[in-house]
């Protein structure tokens, strides 16, 4: 039996609709990036205590500047073989865009950072940095899967709370998000949105 009209233009409206969502997307993010990053995160909660924050602030730093620095790399390397997988270019179109909305926050950081260390006032680096990161991935989420928005506001959240806990309390929440969300967000994207 043929398909009706109605239901033909309803499928095919459909798929017009998911090539113009799929097309402004950057699907590049990598699940296996974003656990591989968590992991960072755990390692760095680990070797960066709380009583490090409060007597070396400057050691706390360097912990968690390596621990970044590295999962730059690991983020940038899993994304290019993930774009390369798909075809997607990763200097124009979605993946540009994704880049310009997520860069802002994170220079935001970096210069609140060295504010806050100069000025003696670390204590609020992690909640300063889980915001901004929180700020940064929910801006770039904007432009792509479904996942990564959502992620980024968990970290706010995540941000909000460390304001309002000990500073002694902060290093698990610096944990559950540089470590924890990563690592639940990166499996849902690997299972989901391939790889």
């Amino acid at each position: 039996m043929p398909m009706a009209l109605s239901d033909r233009a309803a499928d095919d409206l459909r798929f017009i609709r998911d090539a113009v969502a799929h097309a402004g997307a950057f699907t590049s993010v990598s699940g296996a990036g974003m656990i591989a990053v968590g992991a960072l995160g755990l390692a760095a909660s680990a070797a960066a205590s709380p009583l490090m924050l409060a007597t070396d602030p400057r050691r706390f730093l360097a912990v968690w500047i390596a621990a970044a620095v590295l999962a730059g790399a690991v983020s940038w390397i899993t994304i290019r073989r993930k774009a390369k997988r798909a075809g997607q270019s990763l200097v124009d179109g979605p993946a540009r865009r994704f880049a310009l909305a997520f860069a802002p926050a994170l220079v935001a950081g970096a210069v609140l950072t060295v504010a806050f260390v100069a000025t003696g006032q670390s204590a609020l680096l992690p909640g300063t940095w889980l915001s901004l990161y929180g700020a940064a991935v929910t801006a770039g989420g904007a432009f792509s899967v479904r996942p990564v928005p959502i992620m980024g506001c968990a970290f706010l959240g995540l941000g909000a709370l460390c304001f309002a806990v000990p500073v002694q309390a902060q290093q698990l929440i610096l944990a559950a998000g540089f470590g924890g969300l990563h690592l639940s967000f990166g499996y849902q994207i690997t299972r989901h949105y391939g790889g």
